[in-house]
């Protein structure tokens, strides 16, 4: 359902853009080329819940954005077989002087609904984000766990197969963690997958029975969470 073959993904720093005649546009100029990923190879079978784990800067954020549609790769090829739906940053989308219910608008758009569908879901987004009065109050003034919960609501209007979560679960309050967990279950139970990135583990033990353990781009170790997850514990302990 969920496949990478190969994928790479390039970062260009300290480079000039010159925009030629043709309308081309190229970089030129001395600079450093960093891979986010490098020779990333999965798959992800129907009913599957996979945790993305690692360092901070091992490219797990880059992964799921990748996989959302949000970098295309410089290499190699992604595949995803369902309706996606992700939830990769709180503000992601999110513009701080629009109310609550305009930004819900345009997050509905940008997950693929149509101007009039984003419209009537919503009464269902205000009700599933339990942001009351807050709904109608401009976004700079939410806390970083309502915007989660505003963008987590539109998400689930997209009745989504494939859930794409980085670390905002983290920023939820107990009563809506619980809730989004009880979501992501039912996708599982439907024969849907959960790809979660994150730094909490027995959360992410919860949703997910395999891991892919990222270092420096690549893949270091995949396979059931109980066997992975503490090989990364182990090494992350002796380099530190």
């Amino acid at each position: 359902m969920v496949a990478a073959d190969g994928v790479g993904v390039r970062f260009f720093f300290n480079r000039h853009l010159r925009v030629v005649t043709s309308g081309e546009a190229r970089l030129r100029g001395r600079g450093t080329v960093t891979w986010g990923l490098r020779d990333v190879s999965f798959s992800i079978g129907r009913g599957e819940g996979t945790a993305l784990i690692g360092r901070s800067g091992s490219g797990k954020t880059t992964l799921l954005r990748v996989l959302a549609g949000v970098f295309a790769p410089d290499q190699g090829r992604v595949e995803l077989d369902g309706r996606v739906a992700s939830v990769l940053s709180v503000d992601a989308g999110l513009l701080a002087l629009l109310t609550g219910r305009e930004n819900a608008v345009l997050l509905g758009v940008i997950a693929g609904l149509s101007r009039q569908e984003a419209i009537r879901s919503l009464e269902n987004v205000k009700a599933r984000s339990g942001l009351d009065e807050a709904f109608e109050r401009p976004v700079l003034t939410y806390s970083q766990g309502m915007k989660a919960r505003l963008g987590f609501a539109v998400a689930e209007e997209t009745n989504p197969e494939i859930l794409l979560l980085d670390e905002v679960h983290e920023a939820l309050d107990h009563e809506f963690r619980d809730f989004l967990h009880q979501r992501a279950m039912e996708i599982l139970d439907s024969g849907g997958v959960v790809i979660a990135a994150g730094h909490d583990h027995p959360m992410l033990a919860r949703l997910c029975t395999r891991a892919l353990w990222l270092e420096d781009g690549q893949v270091r170790e995949e396979g059931r969470f109980e066997s992975v997850q503490p090989h990364y514990l182990e090494a992350v302990h002796v380099h530190d």
